[in-house]
């Protein structure tokens, strides 16, 4: 069997750093708690795959200065480090490391969605976009 490569070890990790982690399911529970849900896919997929419409848009660029509630530059939203937050990405992925990066930065309950928007959507059986055309 053959060793995982690296960025799957730094994925294994950061996804045992920020257990539990969300399902499609939850994120309604998580609103009516005061948590957030953040989507960090950039603006050509949120376009071409539509936009949950309940989730705050944050850039992954400036994610780390716009949620730590330290930062001159925190969105008024975010109320403290004990607050929920959901980061939302297209598969489960990169929101898997970001949501590790704001456990590190102190925001204790930062967490991803299983599956990212693409689990979710399919939860709220919208079907799929075509791509547009290049």
């Amino acid at each position: 069997m053959a060793e995982p490569s690296a960025i799957d070890r730094l994925l294994g990790g950061a996804r045992a750093a920020i257990e539990p982690r969300a399902r499609p399911q939850d994120l309604t529970s998580v609103l009516e708690r005061g948590g957030l849900v953040v989507d960090i896919r950039p603006p050509e997929l949120r376009e071409r795959d539509g936009l949950i419409p309940f989730a705050l848009l944050v850039g992954r660029n400036v994610l780390e200065w716009r949620l730590d509630p330290t930062s001159a530059h925190h969105l008024p939203e975010v109320t403290g480090p004990d607050q929920e937050i959901v980061i939302v990405c297209a598969e489960g992925y990169a929101s898997s490391l970001a949501a590790a990066t704001l456990r590190q930065l102190g925001l204790r309950r930062a967490t991803d969605l299983e599956g990212g928007f693409q689990a979710w959507r399919r939860t709220q059986n919208h079907p799929p976009r075509e791509a547009p055309a290049m």
